[in-house]
């Protein structure tokens, strides 16, 4: 079983997907989730890559070989039986700086939708007081519920 990236979630049919990871620029969620997942398993094959992800398998490959092309991922042969020749992709210091790099805006992306949330989330706190006449300590005692329960 293959284990997925944590940053994926469903879209669709698709059994999860890298656009969860939502970053400005093209392919930059792909990318990102295809070099966390090469860091957790190096001997995956395009196929589970794919699967992993909820990426198309084309899709997969058009990541995988740009990262290749960068330089940023190492294909390294190894047998995985006597008749059959697999592949273990292996990440280079620029392809670690790479995974860095793009795991740094999408923790910045997260933490500012997590800030517009949590004003959301305030707003529709004080509309309820207001428009509907809900005591302060009933909003925040359902808040505190909630919060309790996780």
């Amino acid at each position: 079983m293959v284990e997925r990236s944590g940053l994926d979630r469903p879209r669709g049919d698709a059994p999860g997907a890298a656009s969860a990871l939502a970053l400005p620029g093209d392919g930059e969620a792909a990318r990102l989730a295809v070099l966390r997942a090469l860091t957790q398993q190096p001997h995956l094959s395009q196929r589970a890559l794919s699967e992993a992800l909820g990426l198309s398998l084309g899709k997969t490959h058009y990541v995988l070989h740009a990262l290749l092309d960068k330089g940023q991922v190492k294909v390294r042969n190894f047998r995985r039986s006597e008749k059959k020749l697999s592949y273990a992709y292996v990440l280079t210091p620029s392809g670690i700086a790479e995974k860095f790099r793009l795991t740094m805006r999408f923790l910045a992306r997260k933490e500012a939708e997590f800030e517009e949330l949590q004003k959301t989330i305030a707003a529709l706190r004080l509309e309820l007081l207001r428009e509907h006449a809900v005591p302060a300590s009933a909003a925040g005692e359902a808040h505190q519920a909630r919060e309790a329960k996780r």
